[in-house]
């Protein structure tokens, strides 16, 4: 019902939802000029700005929700020397915001055929385009603004369309935080080749001395005509086994180069990099020299004298993975042992570093697949007493009720974390995710993993962090170390399709909310690690300051009287927050 041109109060939600309403002529964004907060916005500010055009291949969207991610703290803390970011943001600043939903407002007339005004969507912000980055929230315009075009670089890049469409029904916190979400999931769906990289290039390194008895080197698979690598490069190979590879790479028309120089391989970078009683110092030379996605095989029995040091940022960003095995067949280095990524059933899990947002996820999940599918026994650790507080309230009793086995420690608690973690010395844990990126704790983490027991680094630790560890131990036991960074679109699909699916509830995630002025001080607060969970910013509601869920019994009561248990945001609770705080 309309009064008079006001829509009722319990119709502004609705009208919101059509998005049919006539458009402003000036819209309200974040922009940032330089590295640090204090260069987000002006004078601590939005700036207002005239709303875009857009052209027929295009279309306008409206900014719903945006979670605020650590992610985006990096981009403030080194501004325009950002991987990401290739332009001068003092003279052309960015605008950040990448965990965000959003509804058409606009659509070009060449795409009427395809989109409505009203449809919803969020993105896969990684954009390709012929290859160049242009991502979402960093080159091009994020969700801390009101409204934004989307153009063929989305709508037609590298991997199709990256928008991906969402149901009315869902919310918009819910579906803003599928992105963050998309990445914990995509955690335990990597897969890694179980052979040589067909077509791609490979370097076998010998060992310093060749042995007087040579051992009976082969590659049982993977260099055949089924498949092989295009390019071989040899080191010091021992002489039997360097003519079998030379005789069948001529029989493939694989090309052949020697070198006896560790650091520079006549081709680089390599997929696999096969090392032959190797050294820890032959590990380190040899290691930056593997390509994206890049395996090393370490063949032979180890009897490494020192710890070696790994730069897990590598493992982390390039999803390197170090395998072993004891030959003389190189292929069951790969095969004998493949590596795994999903948690293992009936397993023991740890989580390092669990209390943060991102953290939060991995165990929420874990407690979810409980019940034969997940973990019987999930530990927390985190160096806050108040965030393994409110870890334990969210999920010990969930997951106590399902027969999972819960435990939360402080490990700057050192006699309670010894006294606490005793039991595991010796058995191990099947999986160790590690959510804090510090190399002391990583290495520290490595120790404690079972016989084939996998450590999954998804802490965003910089490429070139090193750290030390003892490789004859964890290839005694069968362990793997992997790492993982972001999502893909199918990602965010199988993510969207588990929440709408009511499988997953990313609304748990939740734990604060404010309007667009609030981003500065919710970005305060991700740098602070002020709350357990993730801040999301409504850039179109009424002014609100960033404003922690528990704070809304004295300051939206109707609002909070629909959280779950008094603590977790709802969609009904949602649809009475933006009834009282749409304009």
């Amino acid at each position: 019902m309309v009064w008079k041109g006001y829509i009722r109060m319990s119709d502004k939600l609705t009208a919101y939802r059509r998005a049919d309403a006539p458009l402003p002529s000036t819209h309200r964004l974040w922009p940032l000029y330089g590295a640090g907060l204090e260069n987000l916005g002006r004078d601590g500010r939005p700036i207002e700005v005239p709303l875009p055009s857009f052209g027929p291949d295009e279309l306008l969207v409206r900014h719903d929700a945006c979670g605020l991610c650590f992610s985006d703290i990096k981009v403030i803390k080194q501004g325009q020397n950002h991987p990401r970011i290739f332009r001068d943001i003092a003279a052309d600043p960015i605008v950040l915001g990448h965990e965000v939903s959003m509804t058409v407002v606009g659509v070009g007339e060449r795409l009427r055929d395809q989109y409505r005004v009203g449809d919803r969507f969020i993105i896969q912000a990684d954009i390709r385009v012929n290859g160049v980055g242009y991502a979402y929230g960093y080159m091009i315009q994020g969700g801390l603004s009101q409204y934004n075009v989307i153009d063929q670089r989305i709508l037609n890049g590298d991997d199709g369309n990256y928008l991906i469409p969402v149901r009315p029904t869902t919310g918009y916190v819910e579906s803003a935080l599928v992105e963050p979400w998309a990445c914990v999931i995509a955690a335990y769906r990597l897969q890694y080749r179980t052979g040589l990289k067909p077509g791609g290039t490979l370097w076998v390194v010998g060992p310093a001395q060749t042995p007087v008895d040579e051992p009976a080197y082969t590659i049982g698979a993977g260099f055949d005509e089924a498949a092989h690598p295009a390019r071989l490069a040899l080191t010091r190979v021992p002489p039997r086994f360097a003519e079998w590879l030379k005789s069948r790479a001529a029989r493939l028309g694989i090309e052949v180069q020697e070198t006896d120089d560790l650091t520079a391989p006549p081709f680089a970078p390599v997929d696999d990099l096969v090392l032959l009683e190797p050294t820890a110092d032959t590990i380190e030379t040899t290691s930056p020299h593997l390509a994206d996605f890049g395996v090393a095989a370490l063949v032979g029995n180890l009897h490494l004298s020192r710890p070696v040091s790994l730069d897990i940022g590598r493992v982390h960003y390039n999803r390197w993975v170090y395998v072993a095995g004891k030959g003389p067949d190189v292929a069951r280095a790969y095969s004998d042992v493949p590596v795994r990524s999903s948690l293992r059933e009936g397993g023991r899990a740890l989580f390092v570093g669990a209390g943060g947002p991102m953290g939060r996820m991995h165990v929420q999940r874990a407690v979810q697949l409980a019940k034969g599918k997940g973990p019987s026994v999930i530990v927390c650790s985190d160096v806050s007493d108040m965030r393994l507080a409110d870890l334990c309230t969210s999920y010990a009793a969930e997951a106590e009720a399902k027969g999972v086995r819960w435990l939360c420690v402080n490990p700057t608690n050192r006699e309670a974390y010894q006294s606490a973690m005793a039991e595991f010395e010796s058995g191990g844990f099947d999986d160790i995710i590690v959510l804090a990126p510090i190399p002391a704790v990583i290495a520290d983490a490595a120790r404690l993993l079972a016989p084939r027991g996998v450590m999954n680094v998804f802490a965003g630790v910089t490429r070139g962090t090193m750290v030390e560890l003892d490789l004859n131990r964890l290839f005694e036991r069968d362990n793997r170390i992997i790492g993982h960074s972001a999502s893909d679109i199918e990602d965010m699909q199988v993510m969207l399709m588990q929440v709408e699916s009511h499988e997953l509830d990313t609304n748990r995630s939740l734990a604060a909310v404010g309007s667009l002025d609030a981003a500065r001080e919710g970005m305060q607060a991700v740098i602070d690690t002020a709350f357990p969970g993730k801040v999301v910013i409504f850039p179109h509601i009424k002014d609100l300051p960033l404003t922690p869920l528990a704070e809304l019994k004295e300051k939206m009561p109707s609002v909070y009287s629909l959280l779950k248990d008094g603590r977790e945001w709802t969609n009904a609770a949602e649809e009475e927050f933006l009834r009282l705080m749409l304009p």
